[in-house]
């Protein structure tokens, strides 16, 4: 991303060069870790206590936490992505790591504790003291491993809407392949009998990735991700569910239970609340440090939506999902945070530019952001109803509510095969019966007074309102991306100019789409231009989402949350009629005839 970074110290992942690391242990040093097994009453989140000490402390010694444990030179499959002087004697990277100084007595008593929280990730963890910072890291200590009671254990469902209306499917991780157990899903309507439902499943290896970090120190098991059907749902009803695996022997390994509000028949005349939002990433509630650690705002995001979540049905992620940027280890943890959501709600994403990009693979952008991913973590470990989820753009409804997903990270421009799905999208939906058309894409194809926009002269993503005649043409209500980690709201605006003179209230003819940005889910920030452009009704430069309740088929609130309160900061409403969508404005309409 061409955004300018917050002015901190870097301390994430990428920084730590793994590869220089060198033995150097000390007898006198020493990590010890407590407690040795966790998750033994079904915890799938531990917190434990790091002691350790050296004899000659210093501000540049740091714990890392490594999983699994055996992080040594056996554990290197080739030395390709390093130089050749420099053979590897650790060729991973910790899962997440803390300054050693964090514990406040060390550096005066050579000894510290740290108390770090743990997510069950299928494999088992050691804890490693350094010297040299993170340029010139020497292994002085190693603990002992510990581990989970059951590290295979089925974890972090992900609800997605499915490809018809009345489906939802159920993502989850877990240990366990098909050689070992059959995975499914047991669910039921709450006053009915319960069924169980098969599970595909997924996994790839290191060869599937593109490009380093994710093929060398990034790398991580991913385990197995496994999908299941639950199909004709009864409309706007309460489900129970719960995931399980059946191993051979006919004994089952639980998850926890769920439960999950079904969608409504589309055009169905009830109240429904959607949340968007995008470039939200993770964090450590622990206060250690992961790979890009420029998310500041993602768990107060995350917290924020899970105190509102009785009054959240369905939740839209455009792009930049998890930040792991080639870290894999960072997708349970991103999959973990978001659990108390996902788990509940349709959790529906999109692709941005730390997902895909990488060159020669075929993204429209020439850039390295998905550190080697190229698509691959996100298209596994999220299902979206894509014909071809190699090809992130897709379409789905709620209700009165029809969303088209765009993919920014290919080609959108007119005659492309994005290009007509996306006219497909937009002209196949019955306004009539779903009156809410928005639209989603993860770089701004539309309205950005983002300081970098302005400084490309561009306010927007050069050839990004190739398709503005769409918009115009189908009448879209509303128009979010991300990308650009602010807020911003325009007037309905059409070939830059604004359409209506109102600011909190639209109402009548339909005459041009309004264009959020709505980047601001947890990333570092980005600055607005000096100057405000005419068409910017709101900016602000913070952390928050975007809620839009639909009352019926005629009245739409629109709100922007901070995520710190949860407060709203700017808001709007839609009335209109069906005739107000049919009535014909500039570029709209097909030419009429007289003849008779």
């Amino acid at each position: 991303m061409r955004i300018s970074y917050i002015c901190v110290a870097p301390k994430d992942l990428s920084r730590i060069a793994i590869h220089r690391a060198r033995i150097a242990l000390d007898a006198s040093a020493f990590v010890r870790v407590s407690p040795a097994l966790l998750g033994v009453k079904g915890q799938d989140t531990e917190w434990v206590t790091v002691d350790f000490g050296s004899p000659k402390p210093s501000s540049d010694h740091w714990i890392g936490v490594f999983s699994p444990s055996n992080f040594n030179s056996s554990t290197c499959p080739d030395n390709s992505g390093f130089n050749k002087e420099l053979v590897p004697m650790i060729c991973q990277a910790p899962v997440k790591y803390q300054l050693a100084n964090y514990s406040s007595d060390y550096l005066k008593s050579g000894k510290g504790t740290l108390k770090l929280q743990l997510i069950n990730q299928r494999q088992d963890f050691s804890f490693a003291l350094f010297s040299g910072g993170l340029s010139s890291p020497k292994l002085l200590a190693v603990s002992d491993s510990i581990s989970f009671a059951n590290p295979k254990a089925p974890l972090y469902p992900r609800l997605a809407q499915g490809k018809a209306w009345n489906e939802m499917t159920v993502t989850w991780t877990s240990g366990y392949d098909i050689s070992e157990a059959f995975p499914f899903v047991e669910w039921g309507i709450k006053w009915g009998t319960t069924t169980r439902s098969p599970a595909g499943t997924l996994t790839f290896s290191r060869t599937a990735l593109c490009g380093p970090p994710a093929r060398t120190v990034g790398w991580r098991d991913p385990g197995f991700i496994h999908t299941s059907f639950l199909k004709d749902l009864w409309p706007n009803s309460k489900y129970t569910y719960k995931i399980g695996h059946q191993l051979f022997n006919g004994s089952i390994v639980w998850g926890k239970s769920y439960s999950f509000r079904s969608s409504p028949y589309p055009g169905q005349n009830s109240l429904q609340r959607v949340v968007i939002f995008g470039d939200m990433g993770k964090a450590e509630r622990d206060g250690s440090n992961e790979y890009n650690s420029y998310q500041p705002g993602s768990l107060n995001t995350t917290d924020t939506i899970v105190k509102d979540l009785d009054n959240i049905d369905f939740v839209v992620h455009i792009g930049d999902i998890t930040y792991a940027n080639g870290y894999l280890s960072q997708w349970d943890q991103f999959t973990a945070q978001i659990e108390p959501i996902a788990s509940r709600v349709p959790y529906m994403v999109g692709s941005g530019n730390h997902e895909r990009d990488w060159p020669n693979t075929g993204s429209f952008y020439d850039t390295t952001d998905s550190g080697g991913e190229c698509g691959v973590l996100a298209e596994t470990m999220f299902y979206f109803p894509a014909e071809n989820r190699a090809k992130f753009w897709y379409s789905t409804d709620y209700g009165m509510f029809r969303f088209c997903i765009a993919d920014t990270e290919h080609d959108w421009r007119e005659g492309t095969e994005q290009y007509k799905f996306i006219e497909r999208c937009l002209a196949s939906v019955d306004r009539k019966q779903q009156p809410w058309l928005i639209f989603a894409a993860h770089r701004v194809l539309g309205y950005s007074s983002s300081s970098f926009y302005a400084a490309e002269g561009s306010f927007s993503e050069p050839m990004g309102r190739d398709l503005q005649k769409l918009w115009q043409k189908y009448r879209v209500d509303l128009a979010f991306y991300g990308h650009v980690h602010n807020y911003e709201r325009t007037c309905p605006i059409y070939q830059n100019q604004c359409v209506s003179s109102e600011k909190s209230h639209y109402s009548g003819t339909m005459n041009g789409t309004i264009h959020v940005v709505v980047g601001c889910g947890g990333s570092h920030l980005s600055d607005f231009t000096t100057v405000t452009p005419n068409w910017s009704i709101y900016r602000d430069e913070d952390y928050g989402f975007v809620k839009l309740t639909a009352f019926d088929h005629s009245s739409l609130l629109f709100e922007y949350k901070k995520s710190s309160d949860g407060k709203v900061y700017d808001s709007f409403t839609i009335s209109r009629d069906y005739r107000d969508v049919l009535s014909c404005v500039h570029d709209s309409c097909a030419s009429t005839t007289l003849a008779s």
